[in-house]
């Protein structure tokens, strides 16, 4: 079915492009919203929802000791209503090591060197972008770091208009070696990680792209169209396919050894609208994950019939 919606939604961009129109109102995302109007997703930390979030995973004993260690670290945005988006976090500044979910932050450098004319955006780069993000090929990713450079990426990652990482403030996205078994390494400066992340910054991420506020519209729907329909069906997606099979996902994941991480951005729905992220260091991290994106909905339900109940009140 997913593999049906993607295809009609690219005849449409295609038919767009032909008569000359911008292409991406056509797709569900980014939103039609002036950038300048987007509010920093710090800003929108819901009190209710956070506490709804917190109450949820500590019912499980395994996440709630994860949570204690800060092995596990969660982020929920709540995109149903656009002018009421609302975000709630767990531990979500802790830099966990995440594999090949960083491979976004060399997704956003490949756009962002694009934008600016210092990389040519070939049809071979192209789908080395599709291979790294949709089948997490590591091949294509080291090729993609060859050509930007790793010190060009991490630049990128602090620049003010982006702040994917600081240090001071908990970190975020960083990539920091090749996707090789050999190579150098440039390791972030607050725990050492070669590719690491925090899932605030995971989500604001999802989030900026959503608004079309990631570059800038044209360049946000780009980036959308190769994270959309993902190849490896596991962890958020395994379920997420089984619940919401009609939904559009966009999506990255890491795996290595014990290190286990998701993010997504799920556009069913108008109630199923959210991303959701969670890195976790545990052995039994998969099927945490797949666990997690029920406990994830359930919370968000909870807090809409909350706010119904607080405005029939």
């Amino acid at each position: 079915m997913k593999q049906i919606i993607t295809a009609l939604l690219v005849l449409s961009l295609t038919g767009l492009l032909e008569a000359g129109e911008p292409s991406y109102p056509a797709f569900p995302l980014p939103l039609n919203v002036r950038p300048e109007s987007v509010r920093p997703l710090g800003d929108l930390a819901d009190r209710q929802l956070q506490y709804q979030l917190e109450q949820r995973l500590n019912q499980t004993p395994l996440w709630r000791r994860l949570i204690r260690e800060k092995k596990m670290t969660v982020g929920l945005v709540d995109l149903t209503n656009p002018s009421e988006i609302r975000f709630a976090g767990v531990n979500g500044n802790e830099m966990i090591y995440a594999a090949s979910l960083p491979k976004i932050a060399i997704l956003l450098a490949a756009f962002h060197c694009f934008e600016n004319g210092t990389l040519e955006q070939t049809p071979e780069i192209e789908r080395d972008l599709h291979l790294m993000i949709r089948t997490s090929d590591n091949q294509a990713a080291t090729r993609m770091i060859e050509r930007l450079g790793m010190e060009r990426i991490q630049q990128i990652l602090t620049l003010n208009r982006y702040e994917f990482y600081d240090a001071a403030r908990g970190g975020g996205l960083w990539v920091g070696k090749e996707y090789a078994k050999t190579g150098r390494r440039l390791p972030e400066p607050i725990k050492g990680l070669s590719h690491a992340a925090n899932a605030r910054q995971v989500c604001r991420f999802y989030y900026q792209l959503a608004m079309g506020k990631l570059i800038s519209p044209e360049r946000s729907r780009e980036m959308l169209e190769i994270l959309v329909n993902p190849g490896i069906d596991h962890k958020f997606v395994n379920t997420l396919n089984k619940t919401i099979p009609q939904a559009l996902v966009f999506r990255k994941s890491g795996t290595w050894k014990n290190w286990h991480s998701d993010s997504v951005l799920v556009w069913g729905p108008e109630s199923r609208r959210y991303i959701a992220v969670a890195l976790i260091e545990n052995r039994n991290g998969e099927t945490i994950l797949r666990k997690l994106i029920p406990a994830l909905e359930a919370v968000l339900t909870e807090n809409a019939a909350y706010r119904l109940a607080a405005r029939r009140s």
